[in-house]
């Protein structure tokens, strides 16, 4: 027989005096103010955090405003959170000697991490080709390993990979994260253009080594064309430095009638974070004011 009162379960006190309302709160996410060594930076993100003059004025503006938008983080297993967006909010607040960052904290797995990590920083307008590259390869492993197939992501790639990229430049963009670093270091600092890059990218890494050193010989970069040819040469099994050093050493259509300047000779008169377009920019810039006062000397 059945002892009387069996079926009663006591609940904690919580339960006793919280309402529906509290409980549907409790379970909603909410921003915390989480200490700036308790955070630390998603594992292997492409992302670079460096302290340009961007970052200089994100937290100068972090100092007199605190952070405006709330990191997302997940809680990490070892302690603490793992940064999932907000890196560079994270940087900026202990540059301007905050000691904690408001954060949203949420449970999510590797997958669904990788994926929000991704699309928070693919929004910004100043990524470099190798940044994008990485990132687009590692949301597409994401997506994979949520159950698509490889047919499935390459035909909805533009609606689950990016907003702005078709899905060929997509997978132009993975191409990328085959070349060595320190062709794909020429590609994000301008030496190489994007679409010789991805001809590139279909070299043996041993190829490339060699490819850098026919490069070097030539003191030029490649043109589409030259890059195709030498893609064409390593398909054959005939890419050896020699005949890289030839392709290398044509006289590109117009060179004949070009000045040009080396990136290294021009480094040391710009702050390190400027890209090859903006030096160009400032250089036009310079260009210009400099013929407005020829024009005014020769008015007098």
């Amino acid at each position: 027989m059945q002892k009387k009162g069996a079926n009663i379960s006591l609940k904690g006190y919580d339960d006793i005096f919280s309402t529906d309302q509290s409980r549907a709160e409790a379970q909603q996410e909410r921003v915390q103010e989480i200490p700036l060594s308790d955070l630390h930076p998603f594992e292997g993100h492409p992302f670079r955090v460096v302290d340009d003059e961007e970052m200089l004025k994100t937290a100068e503006s972090v100092r007199e405003f605190g952070v405006l938008t709330p990191a997302i983080v997940r809680p990490d297993p070892d302690g603490g959170y793992e940064i999932i967006s907000g890196h560079r909010r994270h940087r900026a607040s202990e540059l301007a000697g905050k000691e904690t960052m408001p954060a949203i904290v949420r449970d999510m797995d590797d997958d669904a991490a990788i994926i929000l990590m991704v699309d928070s920083n693919l929004q910004r307008e100043t990524l470099l080709p190798s940044e994008r590259a990485f990132a687009y390869r590692m949301k597409l492993d994401a997506i994979k390993h949520q159950g698509q197939t490889c047919g499935q992501v390459g035909h909805k790639s533009r609606d689950a990979l990016s907003d702005s990229d078709s899905g060929r430049q997509i997978q132009r963009y993975i191409r990328l994260t085959e070349l060595i670093p320190e062709i794909l270091d020429m590609v994000d600092n301008g030496q190489i253009k994007f679409n010789p890059a991805v001809e590139l990218s279909y070299l043996a890494r041993e190829e490339q080594q060699d490819f850098l050193s026919a490069m070097d010989f030539a003191q030029a970069a490649p043109s589409l064309s030259q890059a195709q040819r030498i893609k064409k040469l390593a398909q054959e099994g005939e890419c050896t430095l020699d005949a890289m050093c030839e392709i290398m050493n044509e006289v590109k259509k117009g060179e004949l009638d070009r000045v040009t300047f080396k990136t290294d000779s021009l480094r040391k008169y710009f702050p390190k974070s400027y890209t090859s377009k903006q030096m160009e920019d400032k250089i036009i810039q310079l260009l210009e004011q400099w013929q407005k006062k020829r024009e005014k000397s020769m008015e007098r």
